[in-house]
């Protein structure tokens, strides 16, 4: 598997390193959330390595742990064709210092990962080149994937806004252009073939 990589990360970030492990093939580093940029671009540099695809990236919530947030990013190496589990611990029992650095620089597509985690688990990325919410509408209130988020609870009802309202383009687009889909209220012509 990837103990190598484990090896190499224990090798260089010492006591950044605060536990691996291998259960199950799933090759896992905790790494010290200050080292977590420092470690992703180590991953991403270093020949022996070349983590060049980031796969995925998610918080888990722990409410009665401190720190709560476990930010989960998992790496592969088209080249070398191994693959390695990297989390980091932040933020109190209220969220607060819930934050950790971007990665967008080491890997561009980290951008909408970084956002989803942001909006979804409230974990807010340093450096990242626009946080803001990807799923959720700006006004919502809460992030629904923390463990404490009320399921029954109701969210403020926004009324569609304009461009101008808004300050800033809404790129809206009609569900289905005049060729396309069936908008109620009409029927579309009969197709030549099926004559």
């Amino acid at each position: 598997m990837s103990q190598l990589v484990l090896d190499k990360l224990k090798e260089r970030f010492g006591t950044a390193i605060l536990e691996t492990h291998s259960q199950v093939g799933d090759d896992t580093a905790l790494v010290d959330a200050a080292s977590w940029k420092a470690v992703s671009l180590f991953l991403r540099q270093d020949p022996a390595l070349d983590f060049d695809l980031p796969v995925d990236l998610c918080g888990v919530d722990y409410p009665t742990r401190v720190p709560r947030m476990e930010v989960v990013m998992h790496l592969y190496s088209t080249s070398r064709r191994h693959r390695i589990r990297l989390k980091a611990r932040v933020g109190d029992e209220d969220m607060e210092g819930a934050e950790i650095d971007s990665v967008t620089s080491i890997w561009p597509g980290m951008d909408w990962l970084e956002r989803e985690v942001y909006d979804m688990s409230g974990v807010r990325f340093r450096g990242h080149p626009d946080l803001r919410r990807i799923l959720m509408y700006p006004e919502f209130e809460g992030h629904p994937l923390q463990r404490t988020y009320a399921a029954e609870r109701t969210q403020p009802l926004v009324p569609y806004r304009t461009e101008e309202e808004a300050g800033m383009p809404l790129r809206k687009i009609e569900p289905f252009g005049p060729e396309e889909g069936m908008p109620f209220g009409r029927v579309p012509p009969p197709h030549p073939e099926d004559n």
